[in-house]
């Protein structure tokens, strides 16, 4: 068994699909018509990893205040280097989890808002 994807909401499902693909370096599994308003089934997933990101309609433009994915990463300074090079801005530096001083963390908000962290293993 396995998670086939996790929801992540958006506005701007194009703004949405760039920042992904650009920043992040996702692969497009999906982008499909879905119902009559315009909206579409869009499926997003990083190289080498089994669970994907589906796009679901965002309610407002509220930004979360809790983290809506936790990326981890063997090595996180050369990943925050990497995603820098890449347009990322993150919201400070990588430092110790408050929930766990032995792991090394770093958030930053996606183009939708939506508080997205870094962490080590």
């Amino acid at each position: 068994m396995h998670i086939q994807f996790a929801e992540l909401p958006v506005a701007d499902q194009d703004r949405a699909k760039d920042f992904y693909c650009q920043r992040l370096g996702c692969d497009v599994v999906a982008d499909q018509p879905m119902g009559s308003d315009g909206w579409r089934w869009v499926e997003l997933r990083l190289p080498g990893v089994q669970t994907n990101f589906h796009f679901t309609r965002r309610a407002d433009d509220t930004p979360s205040e809790t983290p809506c994915l936790v990326l981890v990463c063997d090595d996180i300074e050369a990943k925050v280097t990497e995603l820098r090079t890449r347009g990322v801005a993150f919201l400070g530096e990588v430092a110790p989890a408050p929930y766990d001083p032995k792991l090394l963390v770093v958030e930053f908000h996606d183009s939708e808002g939506n508080l997205i962290v870094v962490s080590s293993k």
